[in-house]
């Protein structure tokens, strides 16, 4: 299994697909990785970028209900949730600043506690429709790779 996922084309942008799907790391370590592994450019790119965007109009649809169902259900739940809430309340204020620019800053700097799915947090807090923030998640998202690509390939050099 691990040769397969490591040893073919499928399996590695597969891989960079799902890690790019995971909170926190997101397609700033699923870029990287797909490259690392090998993966032409442009496949690492491709399912990087998609597997960014799948959860993010999920997250905006559903993420309020998810978070009372699971508050109605496991009230322990709500040591985490609340913090959750609160850091994409704090963010969302440049939001409410800035609009769809604020929005797109959120996502494009490529930091921990920036990303589409912060994005698609705080867009679905405020409310924000589908149509409004998944154009601006996902111009974020193509920034947010276009750094990462520059700071893989050494681009961008910090010291």
């Amino acid at each position: 299994m691990i040769e397969w996922i490591t040893g073919t084309t499928l399996g590695k942008c597969i891989t960079t697909f799902l890690i790019s799907m995971v909170p926190v790391v997101e397609l700033r370590l699923g870029l990287p990785y797909g490259i690392a592994l090998g993966l032409a450019y442009p496949l690492a790119l491709l399912s990087a970028v998609v597997g960014n965007m799948v959860p993010v109009p999920f997250i905006i649809v559903y993420i309020r209900r998810i978070f009372e169902w699971l508050r109605q259900h496991w009230a322990a739940l709500d040591r985490l949730i609340t913090p959750l809430e609160r850091r994409a309340d704090l963010k969302s204020e440049t939001v409410l600043k800035y609009g769809s620019w604020g929005l797109l800053l959120l996502v494009a700097i490529p930091l921990p506690g920036t990303g589409a799915w912060t994005g698609a947090l705080v867009a679905a807090l405020l409310g924000m429709r589908l149509k409004r923030a998944v154009p601006v998640i996902f111009a974020g998202v193509c920034i947010a790779a276009a750094i990462m690509t520059a700071l893989t390939f050494g681009l961008i050099h910090f010291a």
